[in-house]
């Protein structure tokens, strides 16, 4: 097997590259897994099935590429509007405006559901998602630092953990239930936060 991290890029490979899983997401968000084949991506992007193999090293590959594109398209808004709120004030007003348009989007609901499902079927496709889970902690144990800078490490992990996981569950819950209490748990949160001060 050639080895892919080898092979030179060329724009136009990179082009290719990027079609091919733009249009492995498209199908993914409309007809999940099971309409992600060789073939169904190929003709959604115009072009051979055995680029797929050249480009990806064949269908696994490729949907490890689609499902961190996937995982992006979802999870760095969120994680950057995280990092970009001044306080935690203002990361919980982020989280409830982005918690109230998930029903309304049924792409990202779609997609969503299909990562977690494609997460617990495949070893690989659960590592890349762990490893964007660990990375979405670490840059929010990174913010909070600078939020409080007396928080010991353990402290900054562990409130870091909380809150990936707790956001995580309330789309998880808000996806199935669309009449959830968001308000009233980010409320919570932020009594919790005023007691802390």
């Amino acid at each position: 097997m050639t080895n892919l991290a080898d092979r030179p890029n060329s724009p136009r490979g990179d082009r290719r590259r990027e079609e091919l899983v733009e249009a492995g997401v498209a199908l993914l968000g409309e007809d999940g897994w099971p309409g992600v084949t060789t073939r169904a991506v190929a003709g959604r992007a115009g072009t051979n099935p055995g680029l797929i193999h050249y480009h990806f090293g064949g269908l696994a590959g490729l949907h490890a590429a689609i499902f961190r594109r996937a995982t992006d398209l979802i999870m760095n808004p969120l994680v950057d509007g995280l990092l970009s709120a001044p306080d935690e004030r203002s990361a919980l007003v982020m989280v409830r405006h982005m918690l109230a348009e998930t029903p309304g989007d049924e792409r990202t609901t779609r997609l969503a559901a299909e990562l977690i499902a494609g997460a617990t079927r495949d070893p690989a496709l659960g590592a890349v998602l762990r490893d964007g889970l660990r990375q979405a902690r670490v840059q929010i144990a990174d913010r909070l630092r600078a939020l409080r800078p007396g928080w010991p490490p353990e402290r900054l992990t562990g409130v870091a953990t909380l809150i990936t996981a707790s956001i995580d569950g309330l789309m998880l819950h808000y996806m199935i239930d669309g009449d959830l209490p968001v308000g009233e748990a980010l409320s919570a949160v932020g009594e919790l936060l005023e007691d802390d001060r």
